[in-house]
């Protein structure tokens, strides 16, 4: 196990107390937080979004299986990753779990060291996700400062505008934009113009609703 395990919890949905609890125990001794459930109801009012993990999820479950739990958590903007279980796996229902994103779909029975390796990399991705989700909240919070003409200025820098040519773009003094420059690199935080745009590209990266070359 490559990642620090504190702080970190492994959830675990399976509606069969024997798995449940076998998985647990192995989980534990790999040195993971666990906490278990015997139904995807019950996971939902406990979860906790503020804290790193992953989520061991069984596909077939009365009352709401693991397909339709995964459905509900992108309804809910829950980005925990899955690693799916399942005694009677089919090609259908791997590729939509595949599809929405899931770590890995096992077969049981599987290799303890395969899942231990995929609950790994799960939370590895959920700290990357989580990192991410910092830096572009902390660039939109820099964005929501900028006033409309700052944004508009930002926007020209970006593309590479001169100041001089930014003035008559927007009909003004080069000296106005000399101001509205300074104001920009202050409120984004920026050192330099090449800071400025890499801020801007790694937003647009972060956030795939938000439109290539658009300051929103």
């Amino acid at each position: 196990m490559e990642s620090n395990s504190q702080n970190v919890v492994v959830y675990l949905i399976d509606d069969e107390f024997a798995v449940r609890d076998a998985l647990a125990l192995l989980i534990k001794a790999s040195g993971w937080a666990v906490k278990s459930f015997d139904c995807a109801q019950d996971f939902l009012i406990n979860y906790d979004h503020d804290v790193t993990g992953c989520l061991i999820l069984d596909v077939k479950m009365p009352v709401m299986g693991g397909l339709e739990l995964q459905e509900e958590l992108i309804k809910k903007n829950i980005n925990i990753p899955i690693i799916f279980i399942s005694g009677n796996a089919d090609i259908p229902d791997s590729a939509k779990a595949f599809r929405a994103g899931a770590v890995d779909f096992l077969e049981k029975p599987f290799e303890k060291s395969i899942l231990l390796e995929r609950i790994d990399e799960a939370v590895q991705k959920d700290i990357k996700t989580r990192q991410q989700l910092v830096e572009k909240t902390s660039i939109q919070d820099c964005f929501n400062r900028l006033t409309a003409r700052e944004k508009e200025v930002l926007q020209l820098i970006v593309n590479s505008h001169s100041n001089k040519e930014a003035a008559k773009i927007l009909d003004v003094s080069p000296r106005t934009i000399d101001a509205h420059r300074a104001r920009v690199m202050e409120k984004m935080q920026a050192d330099n113009v090449a800071a400025l745009v890499t801020m801007v590209m790694s937003y647009e990266l972060l956030n795939k609703s938000f439109a290539p070359g658009e300051i929103q």
